[in-house]
């Protein structure tokens, strides 16, 4: 028994090894030129192929003409990336025989390989634009063989081949001049023509094809497919970001919206390929007209245009070349720039074009402070004024007939926004007789040692006593501040006749400064100071008077800083006897 065993595994080792010996003998009987296997795509005639480019790798296709096919043509469209590809001609001297050893496994491309014969280059190129080859078959050609290759990064392709002479009517056609023109460019549109495809204006059916025009801020697209897929990169990045908010967001919000994709998620896996691509393409216009207006686009900034050719029936494309242009600035409004302590005048048109201005201001000192006294002079006119600072908007308010002080600080430059919101322009009438086309009244001047906005009276009121009232002087009085300030006195003598009507006038004036007035009507000017605001009434007594006669006073206080303060006129009027 024991030496039955030994026997029997004694006979399988020896059949185990001479098993393995047997593919070393078989491969050593194989020829000695063999090539390895590899994979063989042919390339069909009338039929898009889409080819998958690895980076740095080289795909081949293969094809054959039909003996009776006098010429052809290869078509290779670039997707969004530059590609090299060639087109050779392999011819073999002899008909290769087959072999017993090696034909049952070897594919036809490598019978040709392995047989003694010449390549012949017809064609390469290198880019991203469409190209195609055309030119007459060689009847000794063999093989031909298409190489394509993608040195940047991996990308697609597509390939078209097409036997016979003349287009093969898939692709639209292109005029000779494919230059996309630009017309007009506006602040925010641009107009586009460019010449008409023959393949638009002799369809059958205006639904089988239309031009479609796509704007971006990047750059050209050679071709349809480049657009679509910078756009998918585009949403892709989206995505990605809204996934990883997404992934940061607390438990019971990531969970709800779990919920929630989970119920869309059928519905968006239904979509087929043609839906997502129509719904990637956003044509600023569409349609079979050469001229195309784009709107609602961003002043000055730049654009890029591309017309595409499209075919619904071969669902194929062909491009323009684009063009480029930048659209029109804003018109920018004109910024008049205030000179230290200017009392200026602005006055607005009632055309509308005038309805607001603009001004600058540069302030003096470290500081950086200034004053800013405005006062509206139209009877029920308003005004909107805004101060800003590099974009910023420091203040905005309401300006009437009262005067507003605007206190401004921490800001080497200032811009002034002046816009008018009511529909009348006050005239004011000066003593000379002339009349002072304005609206606004408005200073500035930079405030070295101040900390604010000066204190103003507390009513501006004038009164005047009928007990103190002779037939060559009146007593008035005043609120002042508690600011050392000067006071000026200044009256106007009123005829018989004009008492009324220039009274009134003389009264709704209150934009009528010192400036205004001539030195004649000037009475007196003083110094008050009180620092106790209750208290602080200061009188003054106008002698010097007509018996019998009205007169309008007016007091102004005198500022180092600001529009000088102007009181409510008062109008008296002397006793005839006394």
């Amino acid at each position: 028994m024991a030496l039955a065993a030994l026997s029997w595994c004694l006979g399988a080792a020896l059949a185990l090894v001479c098993g393995s010996l047997w593919p070393q003998v078989h491969s050593a009987l194989a020829p000695e030129n063999e090539v390895p296997l590899r994979p063989t795509t042919w390339l069909p005639e009338g039929k898009i192929t889409s080819v998958t480019l690895p980076k740095g790798r080289t795909r081949r296709l293969y094809f054959t003409l039909k003996k009776k096919a006098t010429a052809m043509s290869v078509t290779v469209s670039p997707c969004d990336l530059a590609i090299e590809w060639s087109l050779t001609a392999r011819s073999l001297k002899d008909k290769p025989t087959k072999s017993q050893q090696w034909s049952s496994k070897k594919s036809m491309p490598e019978v040709w390989w392995r047989g003694p014969g010449t390549e012949e280059k017809l064609h390469s190129f290198t880019g991203d634009a469409v190209d195609t080859y055309s030119g007459p078959s060689l009847p000794h050609a063999s093989i031909y063989i298409l190489r394509l290759r993608s040195k940047q990064q991996s990308t697609r392709t597509t390939v078209f081949l097409h036997e016979g002479l003349g287009s093969s009517g898939i692709f639209p056609l292109v005029p000779a001049d494919r230059r996309v023109h630009t017309l007009g460019v506006g602040m925010t549109s641009v107009t586009l023509s460019w010449a008409p495809s023959a393949s638009i204006t002799s369809l059958p059916r205006a639904e089988d094809g239309y031009y479609c025009v796509l704007v971006n801020s990047l750059q050209n697209y050679p071709s349809l497919c480049a657009a679509q897929e910078s756009m998918r990169k585009k949403k892709d990045q989206i995505d990605d970001k809204m996934e990883k908010k997404r992934r940061e967001t607390v438990w019971p919000i990531l969970k709800e919206w779990w919920w929630e994709q989970w119920d869309t998620y059928p519905e968006a896996q239904s979509l087929s390929s043609s839906s997502l691509a129509d719904a990637d393409l956003q044509c600023a216009c569409r349609g079979t007209e050469s001229v195309c207006t784009v709107s609602e686009l961003l002043p000055d900034t730049l654009y890029y245009f591309d017309v595409f050719v499209i075919d619904k029936v071969n669902r194929t494309s062909s491009a323009y070349k684009g063009t480029f242009a930048r659209t029109h600035e804003e018109a920018r409004p004109a910024i008049t720039p205030l000179r230290e302590g200017e009392l200026r005048w602005v006055t607005f048109r009632n055309d509308g074009l005038s309805s607001e201005q603009f001004f600058s201001f540069r302030p003096r000192g470290l500081q950086q402070s200034g004053l800013f006294t405005v006062q509206s002079c139209g009877g029920g006119e308003k005004l909107k004024v805004t101060v800003s600072s590099k974009g910023k908007v420091l203040t905005s308010q309401s300006v009437g007939g009262d005067l507003v002080h605007i206190w401004l600080q921490g800001s080497p430059s200032y811009l002034i926004h002046l816009q008018r919101e009511g529909t009348t322009t006050g005239q004011i009438t000066s003593n000379a007789g002339t009349t002072l086309q304005a609206s606004v009244k408005m200073q500035i001047s930079s405030a070295y040692h101040r900390r604010g906005v000066p204190s103003l009276p507390s009513t501006l009121q004038i009164k005047s006593f009928n007990r103190l009232r002779g037939c060559n002087s009146v007593t008035l009085a005043w609120m002042g501040t508690e600011e050392r300030s000067l006071y000026c006195v200044y009256h106007r003598k009123l005829g018989s006749h004009e008492a009324e009507a220039a009274g009134a006038s003389a009264l709704t004036a209150p934009c009528l400064g010192p400036e205004s007035r001539s030195d004649t009507e000037r009475v007196l000017c003083k110094y008050f100071q009180e620092l106790n605001p209750r208290r602080a009434v200061t009188t003054a007594v106008i002698g010097g008077l007509e018996p019998g006669m009205a007169y309008v006073f007016d007091v102004y206080l005198m500022r180092r800083w600001g529009i000088p303060v102007k009181y409510a006129s008062k109008m008296v009027k002397t006793r005839k006897e006394c």
